[in-house]
């Protein structure tokens, strides 16, 4: 379903920085590792997953962002889907759209059917991808560009369907090492001039053509397997990061970022940060 572009409509999303109007989170309530799909689930299968403690960390970020004048909606959570607090690989919102994600985990499949009526329920402008699988954590927008990870969660198909959506940008997209799952894993950006990459993940021409756009920040091996390239821009340079991720922190604080630190390290069990966390829907 496609809605009539509606001039009350607040949709916008052209950047990965702008100021964030409105977000759509879900709470961790049924949080859970029960089938590892990435490394570093792997890691904590055995732990697996304090909920308690999670929704306690997820309600300090969703109240850090209201107190930044963040217009949060929750969907709320089902308990068939346990990784459901991974908002953005949902959907992704791109120029005045919401773009409904083609799931390609099985434990995932299903969540884009409560997307989609939550979206009608909330009159959001939304379309479905029909061809090949897409996950939004590997779509990343910065102004004319959409730069979209190849992996195992977003396949080529679903990237060739993407420009006849998207007139007027031109979409780039990046191969990488599937193991780190999606591309917001391993690069994200910051400003029009500044991004956080995990160079080992791809290849050095990738990293080369980046690198003559963006003053690339690195991400050492530890500090992306707890989530360094996975912040949060909200506008205004401020940026939600963990606190374990000090070189990161130090070196975007060098470049005038505010950084907020907020412990998200039960979250991030399940291979997701604050990014992943965060579906965008209006960015001025």
């Amino acid at each position: 379903m496609t809605l009539p572009l509606d001039e009350s409509s607040k949709i916008k999303c052209d950047t990965e920085y702008g100021e964030l109007q409105t977000v759509i989170l879900c709470p961790p309530r049924y949080m859970a590792i029960e089938e590892a799909i990435n490394e570093v689930q792997k890691a904590y299968e055995d732990d697996n997953i304090d909920r308690d403690r999670a929704m306690a960390q997820y309600r300090e970020f969703r109240d850090a962002l209201r107190k930044h004048g963040v217009d949060v909606i929750e969907l709320e959570p089902s308990e068939e889907y346990p990784e459901q607090v991974f908002t953005r690989d949902i959907g992704f919102t791109v120029g005045d759209e919401v773009f409904i994600s083609r799931m390609a985990s099985d434990i995932r499949q299903g969540e884009e059917e409560l997307l989609e009526k939550f979206l009608e329920q909330h009159g959001l402008r939304h379309r479905k991808i029909e061809g090949g699988k897409i996950e939004g954590g590997d779509v990343i927008v910065d102004r004319d560009t959409v730069y979209v990870g190849v992996s195992g969660r977003t396949s080529v198909e679903a990237i060739a369907e993407l420009p006849e959506h998207l007139p007027g940008r031109r979409v780039v997209p990046i191969p990488f090492d599937g193991k780190y799952l999606h591309l917001d894993c391993v690069f994200n950006i910051l400003s029009p001039k500044t991004a956080l990459i995990f160079k080992e993940a791809l290849d050095p021409d990738t990293v080369r053509a980046l690198g003559a756009k963006y003053d690339l920040i690195e991400v050492g091996k530890d500090e992306q397997f707890t989530m360094g390239t996975n912040v949060l821009s909200i506008g205004g340079g401020k940026l939600f990061s963990l606190p374990a991720n000090r070189r990161v922190n130090e070196a975007m604080r060098e470049r005038g970022y505010d950084v907020i630190e907020i412990d998200f390290s039960e979250i991030i069990k399940s291979g997701g940060s604050f990014r992943c966390c965060s579906m965008p829907v209006e960015r001025t």
